[in-house]
C-alpha cells in the first residue's frame, strides 16, 4: 500500500469554487432527502424477511450481503458511467434501478417467493450505491479547503428520509395491507417512491453537471499528462514506458482512503446486520427495533458537518484514527450490554455511526484528492465498490458468527477491524510526515 504523499495530505491547488456549487449542492440535497428513505429498508427488515422466508438465523445476514453486493456492482457501473457521462446519467441511473429492485423485494414479499426475493435484493442495492457515490457529485466543483466540508452536506441531506423512514412504516403498513403487501414490505415501498422521485429529480435539475463543469474548468488537470512525470516528484509518478494506464488503486493517497472506509465499513454494517435479531431475541418489538436503527442510521449522518469541519480543520487522517477508535468503542458497548437494556445498546449503535460517518468522510477526502483528475469518476467507483464488498463481507459473516458464539463473539472481532482504521491512519501520517521532511532537505 502507498503511503498518502505530502501533496495530497496537503492538497493540491485549484481554482476558487465554482459559481454553480450552491445549485448543485441544492440539487443533490433535495435528491437526498427523498431517497434517503431507501437507505433503511434493508437496515429495517432485511434480516427480519429473511429469517421468516428462509426459516434460519444464520441466513438472517443474507439481505445485507446481497443489498450490500448489489451496491458493490452499482458503484462499479455509476462510477464507470459518471466517467462516461457525467454525474446526472449516472446517479439517475442508480437510482432508477434501485427504485426497480425495491419493487421488487414487495413483490417477492406479498408472493411468498424467496427466488425473486434474492435478485431482487441484489437490484435494491443499487439505490444504496447511489446514496453514497452522491457524495463525490458534491466535491467536484468545491474548493479544496471546502471539499470535507461539500461531502458532509451530501451525506447530511439523507439523515431526514433515512430517519423518518423506519417511523413511516405504521403509517404505510395499513394501506400496504389493504393492497395484500404484507407489512414487513412497507419499507421497500417506501424506498421505490423515494428513488424514483430522486431520479427524477436528478435528470431534470443536476445542470450543469457538475463532473462535466469540472473538467471544462480544468481541461489540463482532466487529460491525461502528454509527457512522462518527473521521476524525483513523488506524487506524480511517471506513465510507464509502454504508455499503459496506472492502476488507479495504487495512486499515492487512494489505497490509504479506500483502506480506511473499507476498514470502517466492515464493522459498522455486521454490527447493524444482527441488531434487528439480537433485538427481537431479547423480547424488543418492531418498534423498539425500529426507534434504534433510526438512531443508528441518524449517527451515520448527522455528525456529517462536524466530520467536514474536522476533516477540512485537522486533516483526513487525524479524523480517521479518531474514526477508529469510536467504532471499537462502540462495537465493545454493544457486546457488553444487557439484552434487555435497549438504551445502552441504542447508545453503541449510534456511537457507531459516528465513527463510521467520521471514517467515510475522512477516507472520501483522501480518495477525492488523490484520484488521477482524467479517471477520477472511475475510480471513486472502484472505491466505493471496496466499500460494498466490505459490507458484504460484514453481512455474510454476521449472521453465522452471532449463531455460533452469539452477539459478544461479533462485536469483539468488529472492535478489533476497527481498531486496524487508527493504526492504518496514524502510519498513514507519520509516512506523510516523513515524506514531507525528506522532500524539505
Amino acid at each position: 500500500m502507498t503511503p498518502l504523499s505530502p501533496q495530497v495530505a496537503a492538497g493540491p491547488r485549484h481554482p476558487p469554487e465554482h459559481p454553480a456549487q450552491r445549485r448543485v449542492l441544492a440539487v443533490l440535497v433535495v435528491s437526498q432527502l427523498v431517497s434517503g428513505v431507501g437507505l433503511t429498508a434493508g437496515v429495517v427488515v432485511g434480516s427480519l424477511i429473511a429469517e421468516e422466508m428462509l426459516g434460519s438465523t444464520g441466513l438472517a445476514g443474507l439481505p445485507t450481503a446481497l443489498f450490500t453486493g448489489g451496491s458493490m456492482l452499482g458503484a462499479l457501473g455509476i462510477g464507470r458511467l459518471c466517467q462516461a457521462r457525467g454525474r446526472r446519467p449516472g446517479l439517475g441511473l442508480g437510482y432508477a434501478v434501485g427504485a426497480l429492485g425495491s419493487v421488487g423485494v414487495v413483490v417477492a414479499v406479498a408472493a411468498d417467493q424467496v427466488a425473486l426475493l434474492l435478485p431482487a435484493l441484489l437490484v435494491y442495492g443499487a439505490g444504496t450505491a447511489t446514496n453514497l457515490i452522491a457524495r463525490y457529485a458534491g466535491a467536484d466543483l468545491a474548493a479544496p479547503e471546502r471539499r470535507g466540508r461539500a461531502v458532509s452536506r451530501v451525506l447530511l441531506a439523507a439523515t431526514l428520509g433515512a430517519v423518518a423512514g423506519p417511523n413511516l412504516v405504521a403509517l404505510v403498513g395499513g394501506p400496504a395491507e389493504d393492497w395484500g403487501i404484507p407489512r414487513t414490505a412497507a419499507p421497500f415501498v417506501l424506498a421505490a417512491v423515494g428513488y424514483a422521485v430522486a431520479a427524477v429529480v436528478l435528470g431534470a435539475l443536476l445542470r450543469p453537471d457538475p463532473l462535466r463543469s469540472a473538467r471544462a474548468r480544468d481541461p489540463v488537470a482532466s487529460a491525461e499528462p502528454a509527457e512522462p512525470a518527473d521521476p524525483a516528484d513523488p506524487a506524480e509518478p511517471a506513465e510507464p514506458a509502454d504508455g499503459a494506464a496506472r492502476d488507479p488503486v495504487r495512486t499515492p493517497g487512494v489505497a490509504t482512503g479506500l483502506w480506511i472506509m473499507v476498514l470502517g465499513q466492515f464493522p459498522k454494517v455486521a454490527l447493524m446486520a444482527m441488531a434487528p435479531v439480537h433485538l427481537a431475541a431479547n423480547g424488543h418489538g418492531t418498534a423498539a427495533i425500529g426507534l434504534v436503527v433510526s438512531l443508528h442510521i441518524g449517527a451515520m449522518f448527522l455528525p456529517s458537518p462536524l466530520s467536514g469541519l474536522l476533516v477540512d480543520r485537522w486533516g483526513a487522517l487525524p479524523a480517521a484514527a479518531a474514526a477508529g477508535v469510536t467504532l471499537a468503542a462502540a462495537a465493545l458497548l454493544a457486546g457488553l450490554a444487557p439484552g434487555d437494556s435497549l438504551p445502552l445498546f441504542a447508545a453503541a449503535l449510534l456511537l457507531a455511526g459516528v465513527g463510521w460517518n467520521l471514517g467515510l468522510v475522512g477516507g472520501t477526502a483522501v480518495v477525492t484528492a488523490a484520484a488521477p483528475p482524467a479517471r477520477g469518476a472511475a475510480t471513486q467507483g472502484l472505491a466505493d465498490v471496496g466499500l460494498s464488498v466490505a459490507g458484504c463481507t460484514g453481512g455474510l459473516l454476521s449472521g453465522p458468527v452471532v449463531a455460533a458464539g452469539g452477539y459478544g463473539t461479533l462485536a469483539v472481532g468488529c472492535a478489533l477491524v476497527a481498531l486496524l482504521v487508527t493504526s492504518l491512519a496514524l502510519w498513514a501520517a507519520r509516512e506523510g510526515r516523513d515524506a514531507a521532511v525528506a522532500e524539505r532537505r
